[in-house]
């Protein structure tokens, strides 16, 4: 798993080109052992993470007794699934939550992650990290909308954005019947209304989602957070 996945682009992101990054030099605390180097992801030094854009790939979810492990996965150009290049593991009935994404199965090489700023809080913020601990980004649970429709707030430098299920009658269908059901979410930008990442299930007993990301602007670990976290957060 080692290595940018392909369709990658990494770019220095124009806050750390143009002037100060209001994000540089944050730090989380769950994050602080991480190495500096960012794990193989990290392509060269710099003050403030390499930006990540891919545009599709794959989170897949594989239960276990006391964990949930997702598994973020290549798009073959014919659609099936490629090489896994990040898992994370959740833990269940945690006091707050926090996941950590890793390059390899040893889970030696930590590539990035998120975790709540507050516990036991059904609206709480979380924070996503790159692996030196930088604040990427953040997002949080509308807990007041989602009593009917699941929705989110998606925060990143010069993004703010806003994601809800895509279908209502499909929402309130998934709060009274305990069946998979393929459902979809869709994350808008709250400025100018553009699609900025969609998140979509497939029918069946494991959770697969398809990730599309048409905004450039959202860093590859921003969307994998987000995608993994609205699936742990629907599940309480």
């Amino acid at each position: 798993m080692r290595g940018l996945p392909s369709g990658v682009s990494g770019r220095h992101s124009e806050a750390s080109a143009t002037g100060p990054n209001p994000a540089a030099g944050a730090r989380h605390q769950g994050f602080n052992g991480f190495g500096a180097d960012g794990g193989p992801w990290k392509t060269c030094p710099m003050p403030a993470p390499t930006f990540q854009y891919l545009p599709q790939f794959y989170v897949t979810q594989r239960i276990t007794m006391m964990v949930n492990r997702y598994e973020i996965r290549e798009v073959n150009p014919d659609g099936s699934e490629g090489r896994m290049f990040a898992l994370a593991q959740q833990k269940r009935l945690a006091m707050r939550e926090q996941v950590t994404f890793f390059a390899d199965e040893g889970k030696t090489q930590p590539l990035f992650g998120f975790r709540a700023r507050q516990a036991l809080d059904l609206a709480a913020s979380y924070d996503i990290t790159a692996a030196d601990g930088t604040v990427l980004g953040s997002f949080q649970k509308d807990f007041g909308a989602s009593l009917l429709r699941s929705s989110f707030h998606l925060h990143a430098p010069g993004l703010e954005a806003y994601g809800q299920e895509r279908n209502q009658a499909v929402a309130l269908i998934r709060r009274f019947v305990d069946i998979p059901v393929a459902f979809h979410f869709d994350f808008t930008d709250r400025a100018t209304g553009a699609p900025v990442l969609t998140s979509e299930r497939q029918f069946s007993l494991r959770d697969r989602y398809t990730v599309t990301v048409p905004d450039q602007r959202v860093d590859f670990r921003l969307a994998a957070s987000v995608a993994v976290g609205m699936d742990a957060l629907m599940q309480r």
